[in-house]
């Protein structure tokens, strides 16, 4: 799959506290559409967060198939991944779409892809889109040497990735679960 040029969504899980981030940026080709486009979001009552990088209409797709999902399988985030993954890569419609997909719960962090990958990372971090691998190097920098909260990390790292990356502002959306509910 080629890289997803087109926004920055970063997940940081830290001492109870899981953020998803989001830029909101709206780019098409060498053009800003939108400044402040909202690309994280709360599923299952607020259990949830799901971010999005690609395609608007796609990854709205996905959000709803993943919500339903995670009602089939009764809140379970590995097993509604799992199912989502496969699919996605399997379904003819499905398979069209062009998105990543990065949710969380209070206890795990996942990547979907529609190539069936479904990664969870080694850490507390996980980024998605033309920015990711700059908000996640900064995120597990500050992870690493700093006592900043989930939070604070992921707004100092969006804003890192925002000043590097073309297709990432720092227009920032951030959606908090904690482990105590």
């Amino acid at each position: 799959m080629e890289p997803l040029r087109c926004t920055t969504v970063l997940a940081v899980r830290k001492d109870g506290l899981t953020v998803l981030a989001g830029d909101g940026q709206v780019s098409m080709d060498k053009l800003v559409l939108k400044h402040k486009a909202r690309k994280v979001r709360t599923l299952l009552d607020g259990k949830v967060l799901a971010g999005f990088a690609g395609s608007t209409a796609d990854a709205l797709t996905l959000f709803e198939k993943f919500e339903a999902k995670l009602k089939e399988f009764s809140g379970g985030l590995l097993r509604s991944a799992v199912e989502l993954a496969k699919d996605w890569r399997t379904d003819r419609m499905l398979r069209r779409l062009e998105a990543l997909l990065l949710v969380a719960d209070s206890e795990k962090i996942l990547l979907i892809s529609g190539t069936g990958d479904v990664i969870e990372p080694d850490g507390g971090v996980m980024a998605i889109g033309s920015g990711g691998p700059y908000a996640l190097a900064a995120a597990t920098a500050l992870m690493d040497d700093s006592d900043l909260t989930a939070d604070r990390i992921a707004e100092k790292a969006m804003r890192i990735a925002a000043d590097l990356c073309v297709f990432t502002n720092a227009e920032l959306a951030l959606e908090k679960l904690s482990q105590d509910g």
